[in-house]
């Protein structure tokens, strides 16, 4: 059996061993810029899906879709980032028979957006950091801009709603750089994901950032992992984790 792994660099190989330790074949893509790439070599089979910018390969479900036809996959792991959080994407690589190596397109939905995230918690009962209940609207007026801001506080964080590494993240001190904050980080957004939408947060001072993570099959089976201390952190990146 074959599993494609849509995605590239560190975490395809990492993926593609664990293929290999199980008796799969993996199966790469990659851009032109990749071309060369260590997981293009790695893989059993390796496929060009488009130019070097995420948007035209990695992020182009489309494109991914097809490989996982013309390869005759059994499974797709999209890794982190590019399309793991997208529902759609999930939905129609299950739609087409495959295994889709990650949480169902309804988790997504629920979890896969920062917004959707917090309100989800909310409706559970759990506290969150004050933050705006939706994206900034992208034709929102300097003026609004300002007062929008000024009901959450500062320092305050604008943050992508898709994605995550530390990406599309700006802190915001003080009103004057509420703009260019808002614009950087859409900037950088759309180029890592594929969804230039962010929404403001309360930045928390000197917090400790602790994570339990949770396994759970289509079986029913729920496994939780012990607490991980990933506070020591580098431009909102975790650079070791405790266990």
């Amino acid at each position: 059996m074959k599993v494609l792994v849509a995605n590239r660099g560190e975490i395809a190989i990492r993926i593609m061993r664990a293929c290999c330790e199980m008796g799969f074949a993996s199966v790469a893509v990659y851009s032109e810029c990749d071309r060369g790439a260590p997981h293009v070599v790695y893989a059993d089979e390796a496929y060009a899906i488009g130019a070097s910018e995420p948007q035209e390969s990695y992020l182009c479900a489309d494109k991914m879709l097809e490989v996982a036809e013309r390869a005759d996959v059994w499974a797709v792991h999209p890794g982190y980032g590019f399309l793991s959080e997208n529902g759609e994407f999930a939905a129609s690589v299950r739609a087409a028979g495959r295994v889709f190596v990650g949480p169902s397109a309804d988790a997504i939905a629920l979890m896969g957006g920062k917004v959707a995230a917090r309100e989800t918690v909310l409706a559970a009962g759990v506290s969150v950091v004050p933050g705006t209940g939706a994206p900034v609207d992208p034709e929102i007026s300097h003026d609004a801009m300002i007062a929008l801001a000024s009901t959450i506080g500062y320092p305050l964080l604008v943050k992508a709603v898709a994605g995550g590494g530390g990406k599309g993240i700006r802190l915001v001190s003080e009103p004057s750089a509420i703009a260019t904050a808002i614009a950087t980080a859409r900037s950088e957004a759309g180029s890592a994901f594929g969804d230039d939408a962010v929404y403001l947060e309360r930045q928390l001072q000197s917090p400790r950032h602790i994570e339990i993570q949770i396994l759970a099959d289509e079986y029913g089976t729920v496994v939780p992992f012990v607490e991980r201390e990933c506070s020591i952190q580098r431009r909102y990146q975790k650079l070791v984790e405790e266990s």
